[in-house]
């Protein structure tokens, strides 16, 4: 049998009988960038209580990167001393009411980072899902080297059609609660309950049935396929940051020691792609400083030039007043905004003054290909089911590929674990 690439962990939570759980969690440090006024809000409503907003760098202020990490250090290790309880070979089943209403469904586990790789082209049990921007992993490496403790706002997603792994914990209760209550700022509800041995075995073996050959050729068309069980949805750039400082343990006390070294795993949550309340929205690109007619033109020979094997894709245009379609009649890669995006990192290459943006949402992009020198492409969102085929098959998508549910709904710091 392939060897597991994830286990259980010894989970550190507050007593929330004695620390207020709404001051406790706090977002995706990597959410409201542009948005100050949101942190601010939050250090108001936390103020001298203990929370996860003191053990992290809000991105908004990577500025003050040298002068946070000595006393986010300082604050881990007081938690650590008077405030976190360490649980056990521990999996929590967390339930997450989101901003709409839905509720997503989801295990905090650890996974390990042995088995990770986010580079293109891996053939890895955990991938990325997104091209890595390799100049944001060393600034947050800096934040993790000093840290005792992680925290983590990585969702890892696994292509469970079936509903075996997650969804039967709904039909077998999971008695004894971890905590539940209100997210601040508008982050909605949270439940998490402990699960027990039994169940964490049934789900290890659910698991392993996910990347069995039967079920790569049923769900891929390829027995022989290197196996995927985990996708990375949301946090890339902090697992891989957790990679980079593993690898540098790893070189500096050997493998052998650092096999066992608690670095060498990652806290996350597993969600099922196929979870009705888990959102994929397209992302759209709005180029700047062309002449439309230009660009039309080009990529019109770009994909006449396309000889792949992939199904035919739909490209829609607009510029000015003009709307059109294009047809990608043999693509080389599996998704229309692959497609497209390969068309204009070479168009940026070799058109000085030639920008693009990354839009959601329609009627931002033709307000903004309204504008003078702009052309705006829409194209369909890529389904559920074409993420892991795609990985598979192409690799880590382009940036900006798709986005996964509102920024409120992104997943709050709250589960803590031990890393030196």
């Amino acid at each position: 049998m392939m060897k597991r690439c994830f286990t259980s962990a010894d989970i550190l939570l507050p007593d929330f009988r004695a620390v207020p759980a709404e001051s406790w969690a706090v977002v995706a440090c990597d959410q409201f960038t542009s948005e100050p006024e949101y942190w601010e809000k939050a250090d108001a409503l936390v103020g001298d209580k203990p929370s996860t907003l003191r053990t992290i760098l809000p991105e908004v202020y990577l500025s003050e990167t040298e002068k946070r990490i000595p006393v986010i250090n300082q604050t881990m290790n007081a938690y650590l001393s008077n405030c976190l309880i360490s649980h056990k070979n521990s999996q929590i089943y967390v339930e997450r009411t989101q901003s709409d209403g839905s509720v997503r469904r989801g295990i905090v586990l650890a996974v390990d980072l042995e088995a990770y790789d986010y580079r293109r082209g891996a053939a890895s049990l955990i991938r990325a899902t997104e091209a890595t921007v390799l100049e944001r992993i060393p600034p947050r490496v800096a934040i993790r080297r000093g840290a005792s403790i992680e925290l983590p706002h990585v969702m890892l997603l696994i292509d469970d059609p079936e509903h075996t792994v997650i969804e039967p914990l709904l039909a077998k209760s999971c008695p004894e609660v971890a905590y539940e209550f209100d997210l601040m700022l508008d982050g909605g509800h949270i439940k998490g309950a402990w699960i027990g041995e039994a169940e964490q075995e049934r789900i290890a073996k659910a698991l392993d049935n996910l990347i069995t050959p039967l079920q790569m050729e049923k769900r891929y068309g390829d027995a022989s396929l290197p196996a995927l069980l985990f996708a990375v949805g949301d946090g890339n750039h902090s697992l891989a940051s957790a990679k980079a400082l593993y690898e540098e343990i790893k070189n500096e006390i050997g493998a052998e020691a650092a096999a066992s070294h608690p670095a060498r795993y990652a806290l996350c949550e597993i969600v099922n792609i196929h979870d009705p309340a888990l959102a994929f929205e397209p992302i759209y690109r709005v180029m700047f400083g062309v002449d439309p007619e230009d660009v039309l033109s080009k990529l019109s020979a770009y994909v006449s030039a396309l000889c792949g094997d992939a199904e035919a894709q739909r490209l829609d245009y607009v510029f000015g007043k003009q709307t059109g379609t294009l047809t990608v009649e043999r693509p080389e890669q599996q998704l229309t905004v692959g497609t497209l995006q390969q068309f204009i990192d070479e168009y940026l290459r070799t058109h000085e003054g030639a920008e693009v943006d990354y839009i959601h949402g329609e009627a931002s992009v033709k307000a903004l290909a309204s504008k003078e020198h702009a052309i705006g492409f829409l194209f369909d969102g890529m389904g559920k089911d074409q993420l892991f085929r795609t990985v598979i098959y192409d690799g880590a998508l382009p940036r900006k590929t798709f986005s996964m549910g509102h920024a409120t709904d992104k997943r709050y710091y709250l589960e803590c674990r031990k890393i030196k």
